[in-house]
């Protein structure tokens, strides 16, 4: 039927306008991510707290190491606006150096946990079968344990450093990224364009880089971005409890392993109250824009 009874019929010109029209009126990405007022508010926080950390030997007249035991424990003035440690470091400088290190090491340690857990997802999801079972039980036997409890324990045994933080995290953080690419990948399989491209003899390669690993893109990188936050609390924990970056190298966790007495916390307060708000902060940040990055990653997401 070309056109309900009673109604004008819309010439075939005015609909190719009016879908054009409706296709550039319809938010973009940007206008669709800056529309989420927290995750762009979070993403300018980030954006922030990166290139001060980045910068802080051009920010900061300060050396983060250099001990000035006569400067010791000062409250917050102007030329200290965080105060200073027991050793006479500025706490300011410390914080933004300690987000530099604490920020990477989640980082990296991410890379690798997203990188796994795509290349074992798109395994059992694609293979099915012995595969998929293998996988799978193997992913359910690393959930069954206690996480951080796993993590102090195997800091524990190799010994606490950057490098070691960043390899246990990655190694055994892949499991919510497998889950959520299999059943992506599984998702996919049933969809009418992979059928049609097994009929016209698209090798199984092709098929996973042209069609099955663009549409697990958008929640391996919402997943990712809160495995970021995710690996830096668990960097922090392990920090605060000697497990993690080991001083002098300051992180944000090792530096609030110093407030853990009474008199710290009473009576010193800016000594914690700088890097945990930047753990806070950041980590809230992270979460907005995950959140963020979701909507306005959907390809269902109406304009």
């Amino acid at each position: 039927m070309s056109a309900i009874a009673g109604s004008p019929a819309i010439p075939a010109d005015a609909q190719v306008a009016l879908a054009l029209g409706r296709t550039r009126t319809r938010p973009g990405f940007w206008r669709r991510f800056m529309r989420h007022r927290l995750a762009f508010a979070g993403f300018v926080f980030i954006v922030v707290i990166g290139l001060a950390a980045l910068l802080t030997p051009w920010l900061s007249p300060y050396d983060p190491y250099a001990m000035q035991l006569t400067e010791a424990r000062k409250p917050p003035s102007l030329d200290h606006p965080l105060g200073t440690d027991k050793l006479g470091r500025d706490t300011l400088t410390r914080v933004f150096v300690g987000g530099r290190v604490s920020i990477a090491v989640a980082l990296a340690a991410v890379s690798i946990s997203t990188s796994l857990g795509t290349v074992l997802g798109m395994i059992a999801g694609y293979r099915k079968g012995w595969a998929d079972s293998l996988i799978m039980r193997v992913t359910d036997v690393f959930m069954s344990f206690p996480q951080f409890v796993l993590l102090i324990v195997l800091v524990s045994m190799i010994g606490p450093s950057q490098t070691n933080v960043i390899l246990i995290l990655g190694l055994f953080s892949w499991m919510v990224v497998a889950r959520l690419v299999r059943g992506q990948v599984l998702s996919v399989m049933t969809e009418p364009y992979i059928e049609a491209a097994v009929a016209a003899g698209a090798k199984g390669r092709r098929i996973v880089v042209r069609q099955i690993m663009p549409n697990a893109f958008v929640p391996v990188i919402v997943a990712s971005t809160l495995g970021v936050a995710n690996a830096m609390l668990s960097e922090a924990a392990l920090s605060f409890l000697g497990l993690g970056i080991q001083p002098p190298t300051p992180s944000w966790g090792n530096m609030l392993n110093a407030a853990q007495s009474l008199q710290v916390l009473v009576n010193e307060p800016w000594v914690w109250i700088g890097p945990g708000a930047a753990i806070a902060m950041t980590v809230l940040s992270i979460n907005f824009l995950g959140d963020g990055l979701r909507d306005a990653l959907d390809p269902h997401a109406k304009g």
